[in-house]
């Protein structure tokens, strides 16, 4: 059971909670409270395919993943990612959602794009149709994706570090990102989200303008991830509780990273 947490990074599955909830733009209730679990499910359907597609990298680069160390076969790993896959859509059907452009973007990401430079835009794309899953709030799906391109092209510096160009670049889109979420709000507790989402992001990107290690990169990727969080809430009509989620988050992510 730890290598299949290891493999779908299940604590950071916590960061997509809020998703549908602020497509929504009102309390979930009924069947739609399954949509959340949706994506969850689709959540750790792509991480599963990602190890499954990365395999032979992992191999070299991150040999203690779960599937170069022998812990999970590559088989059960796909498996894995098609019976979440299938259930992500099974529930988002029974609340009435059509989950099938998320599971195709995800999909497409791991298996096609991610190594192109199509690929921080398709996991822009992922996250975006996740929120669109909740409803239809265009300019929320397209923060949350704004936050998440950001938060993938740092992402690829985890291993050999990036450049401060680069670096300086996601940091901007942080900051803009911010405002326009404080802007978009007129709840207090969406302001102070927007405000803690520009400073713990914003701080961790900073340190890798100043320094564009490997180790900086990762632990400013795993601040966007959980950065997810506060922009949610700042976003989120009837969020006020989202950031509730983040201290179990960030205890969790000490024990199973999700990056």
């Amino acid at each position: 059971m730890k290598a299949y947490v290891d493999l779908v990074r299940a604590p950071a599955a916590l960061t997509v909670l809020g998703d549908t909830l602020v497509g929504a733009g009102k309390p979930l209730r009924g069947k739609r409270l399954l949509l959340p679990l949706a994506s969850v499910s689709l959540y750790w359907a792509g991480m599963a395919l990602n190890d499954w597609a990365d395999r032979d990298l992992d191999a070299a680069e991150r040999p203690e993943r779960p599937i170069p160390s022998g812990r999970i076969s590559p088989e059960a790993a796909l498996a894995t990612a098609a019976g979440l896959t299938a259930l992500g859509v099974g529930l988002a059907a029974a609340a009435g959602r059509n989950a099938l452009p998320l599971a195709s973007a995800v999909w497409a990401y791991d298996t096609v794009l991610k190594a192109t430079p199509a690929g921080p835009f398709a996991m822009a794309a992922c996250r975006a149709f996740d929120v669109l899953l909740g409803g239809r709030a265009v300019l929320p799906a397209g923060l949350m994706a704004a936050h998440t391109l950001g938060v993938t092209v740092l992402s690829r510096g985890e291993v050999h570090g990036t450049s401060p160009r680069t670096a300086k670049a996601v940091l901007a889109g942080t900051v803009l990102t911010a405002v326009a979420a404080g802007a978009s709000t007129r709840r207090f507790t969406g302001i102070v989200g927007a405000l803690g989402y520009a400073v713990t992001v914003g701080r961790a990107q900073w340190q890798v303008v100043r320094q564009p290690s490997a180790e900086s990169v990762r632990a400013a990727t795993k601040e966007g991830i959980h950065g997810m969080v506060l922009l949610q809430s700042a976003l989120a009509e009837h969020g006020a509780a989202l950031p509730l989620v983040l201290p179990l988050a960030r205890a969790l992510s000490r024990k199973v990273s999700p990056t």
